[in-house]
């Protein structure tokens, strides 16, 4: 997945970076360190989608374009999956696409921030 990412990049001539956790402080951390250092996040919370309003807040305090990728379709899933509170800061969502979601999420971003 990474290497399709940064080969996708590359290809788009844009700087990516790529980075997993399963421990929530780390993604707000990383969220944070975003501010002034990048011009867009794409994420994909997992389970934190349903639970997490840490990312939320982390989120909204930089205020960068953001898309919310999913790999399966949600919206097919468990009723408890239909809660997203990232999705409050997230300009777009891209669902179900699998893999190819990422890079989806950073054409819409690039076209989103050449706008700006």
């Amino acid at each position: 997945l990474i290497k399709k990412i940064e080969a996708y990049a590359e290809k788009k001539n844009v700087n990516v970076k790529c980075y997993q956790s399963n421990h929530e402080g780390d993604l707000v951390d990383v969220i944070q360190f975003a501010y002034g250092v990048y011009d867009g996040i794409v994420i994909n919370p997992g389970a934190y989608t349903h639970t997490s309003i840490a990312l939320l807040d982390a989120a909204k305090s930089v205020n960068l374009p953001l898309v919310e990728v999913h790999i399966s379709k949600v919206e097919e899933r468990e009723a408890f999956r239909q809660v997203s509170y990232i999705r409050a800061a997230a300009l777009k969502t891209i669902s179900g696409h699998g893999i190819s979601g990422y890079t989806e999420a950073i054409e819409f971003l690039i076209k989103i921030i050449k706008n700006f």
